[in-house]
C-alpha cells in the first residue's frame, strides 16, 4: 500500500483509462507535472481527482471479478491461468503472493481522502463551486471510499482504516490495522451521513447516471453491509428505499442479456463504465475469452447452465456460458453482444462490457435472504419466484426453515449473478452466519469444485474460518512495522 503519493500530481498518466465516455470529464485532466501548490484551485481540480478515484476503481475489474469468484465453485482455471491465481484457487496461499496486495484499493481510498479534505478548501477559493456541488462530490468520494473498505474487510477482515490523505513522500506513515467492526462502523456512519447528498440522476449521459454514486447505490451498499453483519431489518429498510424510488425494474425475460450488452439497463443501480472506442477498455474480455484460455465455467457451473444438464432458457447456455466444443465452454456475459452464443462483441465494443456492482435482482435476493432469516418465509418466497418467473423457470417451494431458504437463495443467486463477483462473498456470508453453524456446507460446496486428489487437503485448509481471508502481502509487512499478519498465516 504505497500510501505516500508523490507531491507532484501525475494524474494525466493515472487518468488515461478514465471510465466515463463524456468528453467533458476527459477535459478535467490537469496538466502533467502540476505541483500541489498550483492545484486545488477550482472545482474542476476536485472533479479531476474524483474521476481518478472512479477510474482507478474501474481498472480493478479483474481483481474484483477474481476476488468474488476465484475461491468459489463457478470458475475453473484453464491452461494459461496465472500461477499466483491458481494457488489461491487451490487454497495454497502464502503472504508473498502478489494477488494478496491491497495497494490498488488504497490508491482509490487516498484519492477519496484527498477530495474529502480539499474540496471544502477549494470552495473558499472558487466562488463557482456551489454548496450543492460540493456536497454531491464529497458524497461520491465517501461512497467510493466505503465500497473500497467493504471489499477490503471481506477479503482481509482487519485492515488499516485511513481517513486522511497521505500527501508527501517524506512523511512517516505506518498505519496499524483496525478491526472489521471498527471499519464497518465508520463506513456505515459515513454513508448514512451523506446519503441525502448523493446525486440522483441529472447527469448528461446514461453512463454517468449509472456510473456515479447515486442514492440507490448508497442504499444497495448499505443493505449489503447490513446483510454481511446479519442486521436483517436494516438491510430490508435500505432495499425498500430503493424500491420506493420506482426507478429500477427487472428487465423482461427477452431482454435479460441487455444487463450486459449494451449495459446500463433499467435494472442497473451502479456499474463501472468502460468504452473501448474511447481507449477505456475493461480487463474481463481477455480474461473470459477462449484465448488466452485463462478462465472458464467450472463443472458445477456447466451443470447449472448447459442445456445437457439444466433448463435455464434465459440465463443458461448461449447466455451466461457458451459451448465452443464437446465438453468445452466459455463465459459469455462479458464477450457476447446477444444471447445466442455466436454474436461476439467486436472492435471497440469488445472490451466495453461494464462491471456491474449492483443491480435490482441482486438487491431483491438480498431482501429475500433477510426476510427468510427473520422467518418471513411467505414474503421471501414471493421474491424468489419473481426472479425465477423472470427467468422462465418454475417456482420453488422450499420447507419453511431458514436453512432451506438459504440453500435456495444461494442457488438462485448463483444462477442470476454468476461471474458478477458475488459468489465467494455469498458463500462466506452463509459460512459465517450463526457462529459458523453451516461452515461444513461452505466447505462442501467449495471442495466439490476441486480435483478429487485435492479435496481432502482443501477441506482441511478451509476448516479454520481465519483461512477464509487472505494474508497481508509480505511486502506490506516488511514496509510497515505496525502491521501484524492475519493469524492464520502467521507462520
Amino acid at each position: 500500500m504505497n500510501m505516500r503519493l508523490k507531491i507532484k500530481y501525475l494524474l494525466l498518466t493515472l487518468l488515461i483509462s478514465i471510465q466515463f465516455s463524456c468528453d467533458d470529464y476527459l477535459e478535467l485532466l490537469p496538466p502533467e507535472g502540476l505541483v500541489r501548490e498550483d492545484f486545488w484551485k477550482t472545482k474542476e481540480d476536485v472533479e479531476a481527482v474524483l474521476m481518478a478515484a472512479y477510474a482507478s476503481f474501474a481498472q480493478q475489474d479483474r481483481q474484483l471479478f477474481l476476488h468474488g469468484e476465484l475461491r468459489a465453485d463457478l470458475l475453473a482455471g484453464k491452461g494459461n491461468q496465472p500461477n499466483m491465481e491458481r494457488v489461491i484457487m487451490e487454497n495454497s496461499i502464502f503472504p508473498d503472493n502478489n494477488f494478496c496486495n491491497w495497494k490498488d484499493f488504497y490508491v482509490v481510498i487516498n484519492y477519496c481522502n484527498e477530495v474529502i479534505k480539499n474540496a471544502p478548501l477549494v470552495q473558499t477559493i472558487d466562488n463557482t463551486f456551489t454548496d450543492f456541488r460540493l456536497r454531491t462530490v464529497m458524497a461520491e468520494a465517501y461512497f467510493l471510499r466505503s465500497l473500497s473498505y467493504f471489499y477490503l474487510v471481506r477479503i482481509f477482515q482487519d485492515v488499516p482504516l485511513v481517513l486522511e490523505p497521505s500527501e508527501t513522500d517524506n512523511s512517516e506513515f505506518y498505519p496499524s490495522k483496525s478491526s472489521e467492526q471498527e471499519v464497518l462502523d465508520q463506513i456505515v456512519a459515513d454513508l448514512n451521513a451523506n446519503w441525502e447528498f448523493a446525486p440522483s440522476g441529472g447527469f448528461p449521459s446514461l453512463a454517468e447516471n449509472k456510473g456515479r454514486a447515486s442514492r440507490a447505490a448508497y442504499d444497495a451498499l448499505l443493505a449489503d453491509i447490513a446483510l454481511w453483519r446479519f442486521q436483517y431489518e436494516e438491510a430490508i429498510m435500505h432495499i425498500e428505499r430503493i424500491e420506493s424510488m420506482e426507478e429500477y425494474f427487472l428487465m423482461p425475460s427477452a431482454q435479460w442479456f441487455e444487463n450486459f450488452y449494451p449495459g446500463n439497463s433499467l435494472e442497473s443501480i451502479f456499474e463501472f463504465q468502460f468504452d473501448g472506442n474511447l481507449q477505456q477498455p475493461n480487463n474481463l474480455w481477455p480474461l473470459t475469452q477462449r484465448v488466452p484460455n485463462e478462465y472458464g465455467p467450472s463443472i458445477a457451473a456447466i451443470q447449472m447452465f448447459a442445456r445437457d444438464f439444466a433448463v435455464e432458457l434465459v440465463r443458461g447456455e448461449d447466455v451466461t456460458i457458451d459451448k465452443i466444443g464437446e465438453g468445452s465452454y466459455i463465459i459469455w456475459k462479458y464477450i457476447g453482444q446477444a444471447p445466442d452464443g455466436q454474436s461476439q462483441r467486436s472492435g471497440g465494443a469488445s472490451r466495453s462490457a461494464n462491471f456491474i456492482v449492483y443491480r435490482l435482482a441482486d438487491v431483491l435476493l438480498m431482501k429475500a435472504e433477510a426476510l427468510s432469516q427473520l422467518g418471513r418465509f411467505d414474503e421471501a418466497l414471493l421474491i424468489i419466484n419473481e426472479i425465477r418467473d423472470r427467468a422462465n423457470v418454475g417456482a420453488v417451494s422450499p420447507a419453511f426453515t431458514a436453512n432451506a431458504f438459504e440453500d435456495v437463495i444461494l442457488h438462485e443467486r448463483a444462477l442470476e449473478l454468476a461471474y458478477e463477483g458475488k459468489r465467494w462473498f455469498d458463500l462466506l456470508r452463509m459460512g459465517r452466519r450463526n457462529n459458523y453453524e453451516r461452515k461444513e456446507k461452505l466447505i462442501e460446496i467449495i471442495v466439490s469444485n476441486a480435483p478429487s486428489t485435492q479435496r481432502r487437503i482443501l477441506a482441511t485448509r478451509l476448516n479454520n474460518p481465519l483461512g477464509w481471508y487472505l494474508p497481508i502481502y509480505s511486502g506490506e509487512i516488511d514496509r510497515n512495522r505496525n502491521l501484524t499478519q492475519n493469524p492464520y498465516y502467521d507462520f
